[in-house]
């Protein structure tokens, strides 16, 4: 099967489009500073175990000693300071990001659903000028959804007959599961993948691939 008979992608953000971990490792260990009550250090490695869980369930995950009230304060903390940085200084675009969005944005109708807070993807398309290879995108931090259902909310808002979800963990293929459309594994991304419908191991794969 010829990626020609879709008729639009679905994209994943973190480990798929690009990998802003950097940044919120700094970012995150600055706001537990500002905790007097948070003992604890986040490293890159665990933060990226962890990548395209909701916002809320990472922290839980790497502050299990937090009381729920206490998690959603630090949660919206870090957010907040995530909405002042990374707009402006963006993240690391994985190789051949602008040029393949370009050519499949010529072609076929191209979105982004994420596991992410309100102004995240915003920040991607403000500090990177990508927002023009879009016309729609859906997080929970907007909708209070799970990547699954926000799938399906992409599809049906914008009439979409065939399209196909592209990300990088385990995550994403039950979320394409969910909304009953293949799967694309992008293998150079943070997560591990067995179960999937087709892989590519370089972004710009998609542009002449092959579904085998």
């Amino acid at each position: 099967m010829l990626l020609e008979t879709v008729d639009s992608i679905i994209f994943d953000l973190d480990g798929t489009m690009w990998d802003s971990l950097d940044a919120i490792v700094e970012i995150w260990n600055e706001a537990i500073r500002d905790f007097n009550d948070i003992d604890a250090i986040i490293t890159k490695e665990k933060l990226k175990s962890l990548v395209g869980v909701p916002v809320i369930d990472l922290v839980k995950a790497l502050l299990p000693d937090l009381q729920e009230e206490r998690a959603i304060e630090f949660m919206n903390y870090c957010c907040k300071k995530e909405n002042e940085y990374l707009p402006f200084h963006g993240g690391i675009l994985f190789q051949g990001l602008e040029e393949t969005l370009k050519k499949l944005s010529q072609k076929y109708k191209l979105f982004i659903v994420s596991n992410c807070h309100h102004g995240y993807i915003e920040a991607f398309f403000h500090a990177h000028n990508m927002k023009k290879y879009f016309i729609d995108f859906e997080h929970p931090g907007r909708t209070g959804l799970t990547k699954g259902e926000n799938i399906k909310l992409i599809i049906n808002r914008n009439n979409l007959k065939n399209p196909m979800y592209v990300g990088d963990t385990q995550g994403d293929r039950n979320a394409a599961r969910i909304a009953g459309i293949p799967f694309v594994y992008a293998a150079y991304g943070f997560g591990k993948v067995e179960d999937y419908d087709y892989k590519i191991d370089k972004f710009p794969e998609l542009i002449d691939m092959y579904f085998r």
